[in-house]
């Protein structure tokens, strides 16, 4: 059987994954010294054993999204940030339902996740706010996407 930390590298390589490949379902807003960023996927893309060590729902009609805040360190590269995500969702008939972000954080990596029901072909619009530690700005972010079930 998985163990947590093993399960949690897992989760965060899957976003990764799901990040490069399936880019229609990613994106980011740049906001100066920081950006957010943001994925979108059903729940049963992750691995049972992956879902179950990190306390998420796998099922068909079950979306995740997962938000980053990152920023530029002195030699350019990007890395994350901690902070607050808070956020909604609605569908296209406008039914809003509020986002339950869970902070995870694994080593230096930060991210935050929620999940949220949705009917397959269903156009989502997800309004999301971030505030990096530190930072009295929200960063404000809306994108939308469709999700079908597999």
């Amino acid at each position: 059987m998985m163990n947590l930390l093993t399960a949690s590298k897992t989760l965060f390589l899957a976003f990764g994954l799901i990040l490069v490949s399936i880019t229609s379902q990613a994106g980011q807003k740049d906001f100066g010294e920081y950006q957010v960023h943001w994925s979108v996927l059903p729940s049963t893309f992750l691995a049972p054993e992956v879902a179950q060590a990190n306390n998420l729902q796998r099922s068909r009609g079950i979306g995740i999204v997962n938000i980053s805040i990152m920023t530029e360190d002195e030699h350019g590269q990007i890395q994350p940030v901690s902070g607050q995500v808070e956020g909604q969702v609605s569908n296209d008939i406008q039914q809003v339902n509020f986002l339950a972000f869970r902070r995870i954080q694994e080593g230096d990596a930060v991210y935050f996740i929620a999940q949220y029901q949705y009917q397959s072909g269903d156009l989502m619009t997800f309004n999301v706010t971030a505030r990096p530690s530190g930072h009295q700005e929200d960063l404000p972010i809306r994108f939308s996407h469709t999700l079908f079930n597999d």
